[in-house]
């Protein structure tokens, strides 16, 4: 049997990272198309011309606001006309998987450069294409991943929590779907299986979450750069893209894809929606006990939602909820990479379940109460 996994040509990380970006993006060419996104324009755009200036002819353009074909287009189009050698992609995920996707049709190298570890998708050969609404349309598998991705650690510490915080949910999925992918086979975004150094990658990411996840988010909410950080930065941006990527998307992705349904919830991050799916998945797969316990403990600890209200649900039906688990269930969805029992039926129980949870254990901390087992947890639901 072939297994198979890939990676980005070059990683670079740390604290004042966007000073080498010059000196990566001349590998590749003398002309540039920088797409960044407005904010990045308006907070780090002197920075990023005086990095880029002494190596190549940059020209810039500001991101549109949504991947979609249309805003592909656009900056082919850009591109082209300006002779660009080299795309460098600088923001955030949507930005990024927007510069893959520009540079992939335009047929030249790609860096990139996250301002935020927020996703996984600065190091994936992938890009997460939606409509011009925001909905979710298809993904763009991509020939190679990206020619070199700068994560800069000081300029993710002026970030706001709440993105470190949605980078640690989309994160928290990647050993889950890893692991049902490496029971069941299923391929990842090769088609083929991944091999045991994607699995080893995807455990150290969950283990990385858990015990450095907390003390990154002090870290960001005092602007500083600390070790806890740079592991957390770590496994959000390159742990959680090589295990996803080599190891494989299960549940938690498909339910992700079928929330983008409800327009209630666009307001939401990728990450934050993504740990909706992977609480969901922790009862289609049925995880023991111990482990719904830690991992909503986690979660209420790094200030990801646990429950559907979080992501603006509160009042949702079940005819709603069953449109997002029947997108979740379409043919194709990474959902049917999972060694275990899928239909939209089941989704909808582990979605109400998951939520059920999630109020029962912010409640028991709004009076002070300890939360019970998730096994006595399990039992109330089913007998509720």
């Amino acid at each position: 049997m072939l297994t198979t996994a890939i990676f980005p040509s070059r990683y670079v990380q740390g604290a004042h990272a966007l000073s080498a970006l010059g000196e990566e993006a001349r590998r590749f060419g003398e002309r540039a198309l920088v797409i960044e996104d407005g904010l990045v324009a308006e907070t780090l755009g002197g920075e990023i011309a005086d990095a880029l200036k002494q190596a190549v002819e940059a020209v810039f353009e500001v991101f549109g606001g949504e991947c979609c074909d249309s805003e592909i287009a656009r900056l082919e189009q850009v591109a082209e006309a300006n002779g660009a050698q080299c795309i460098v992609g600088i923001g955030g995920g949507k930005t990024l998987d927007t510069a893959k996707a520009v540079a992939h049709y335009a047929k030249v190298p790609v860096v990139i450069v996250p301002t935020l570890a927020s996703t996984d998708a600065p190091c994936s050969a992938l890009a997460v294409i939606y409509t011009d609404e925001g909905e979710f349309e298809r993904y763009l598998v991509l020939p190679k991943n990206p020619d070199a991705v700068i994560v800069d650690t000081a300029v993710i510490a002026r970030a706001p929590a709440r993105f470190l915080s949605s980078g640690m949910g989309d994160a928290l999925s990647t050993w889950f779907e890893a692991e049902g992918c490496r029971i069941s086979r299923a391929g990842n975004m090769t088609g083929r299986p991944g091999p045991m150094t994607a699995n080893a990658l995807a455990r150290l990411c969950f283990d990385t979450l858990m015990e450095y996840g907390p003390l990154s988010l002090r870290a960001v909410e005092a602007g500083a750069v600390t070790p806890a950080l740079e592991r957390i930065v770590e496994a959000n941006t390159l742990l959680s893209g090589l295990g996803f990527e080599s190891g494989g998307l299960g549940a938690c992705h498909a339910i992700h894809n079928g929330l983008t349904v409800l327009p209630q919830t666009h307001m939401f991050w990728h990450g934050e929606k993504v740990t909706i799916g992977v609480l969901a998945a922790l009862f289609i797969t049925d995880q023991p006990p111990e482990m719904v316990d830690r991992v909503f403990g986690f979660c209420e600890a790094v200030n990801l939602p646990t429950t559907l209200a979080q992501i603006g649900l509160a009042d949702v039906s079940d005819e709603d909820l069953m449109k997002v688990a029947e997108a979740a269930c379409a043919k194709g969805e990474t959902i049917h990479n999972e060694p275990h029992e899928i239909s939209p039926e089941v989704v909808l129980s582990a979605l109400k379940t998951a939520d059920a949870e999630g109020r029962r254990r912010r409640e028991a901390a709004r009076e002070g109460k300890p939360s019970a087992s998730a096994e006595s947890s399990r039992w109330h639901l089913m007998v509720a």
